[in-house]
């Protein structure tokens, strides 16, 4: 046979078969006097059992060592991690399918896709989106749900819900919120950037923010210089004190 005719044989492409050759899955065949490929069934053979185990999900350097004849590992062995492997993704893929499911229920928020512990926050403080300074603390809260691991995001999502499960609650995250926004076209020297920050510094539950070294509040480092120069001057300075306030203890 020549190479078109064992690829058509087994399903394959020609390409694919050269391919094998490249890698030395496929040992080369002898070539007759006009320079031709001559393959026989046991060529056939061969490349019909790698198409098998392509098939079955291993990768080509697994089915080198399904292949070897000396230091391979076993077909049962490779079978089983295999097996194994696909195991772990159909958990993943039913964990995914449970959390879109919650989301599609609870309606997507403008943030886009949260988890949906954060999906079920937002819906229930849907009533501050009118504010600028809420909309900014919602993009942030999105951002942190990404970043943190599954356990760090359930505690800050029932945390945040708590703050915010009574109507006197709900009456000061208004109050703080309008406060930090009238701080828009303020100076950071203003007046009420430390009634702002001392109201903030109430709303926010406690264990809700890990220890800040004094230098990182003060001056930003990161994520926190970054937080900071996405606010006007005046809420920046307020959301610092409000900050330095939470360190150094209970409001």
């Amino acid at each position: 046979m020549r190479i078109g005719e064992l690829a058509a044989a087994v399903g394959v492409t020609t390409r694919t078969v050269r391919h094998y050759h490249h890698l030395g899955l496929l040992p080369e065949p002898e070539r007759r006097a006009n320079g031709y490929r001559h393959y026989t069934l046991r060529h056939a053979v061969a490349l019909a059992r790698i198409r098998r185990l392509t098939e079955l999900g291993l990768g080509l350097a697994e089915v080198r060592d399904v292949l070897a004849d000396d230091a391979g590992k076993e077909l049962a062995e490779v079978l089983e991690e295999l097996d194994a492997d696909l195991a772990r993704q159909e958990a993943e893929i039913r964990e995914r399918r449970i959390r879109l499911r919650a989301l599609l229920e609870q309606g997507l928020p403008a943030e886009g896709p949260v988890s949906p512990e954060l999906a079920a926050l937002f819906t229930g403080t849907a009533h501050l989106s009118g504010s600028p300074m809420a909309a900014k603390d919602r993009e942030i809260l999105a951002l942190l749900d990404t970043a943190a691991p599954p356990e760090d995001r359930e505690r800050m999502a029932a945390l945040l819900a708590g703050a915010f499960a009574t109507p006197d609650a709900v009456a000061r995250g208004h109050e703080v919120y309008a406060r930090l926004d009238a701080l828009a076209e303020a100076g950071p020297d203003d007046p009420r950037v430390d009634e702002a920050a001392r109201a903030l510094a109430a709303l926010i539950p406690r264990g809700l923010l890990p220890e800040l070294p004094e230098a990182d509040i003060d001056h930003g480092s990161g994520f926190l210089r970054a937080l900071y120069a996405d606010f006007a001057p005046a809420q920046a300075e307020a959301v610092r004190r409000a900050l330095r306030i939470l360190a150094e203890g209970p409001v």
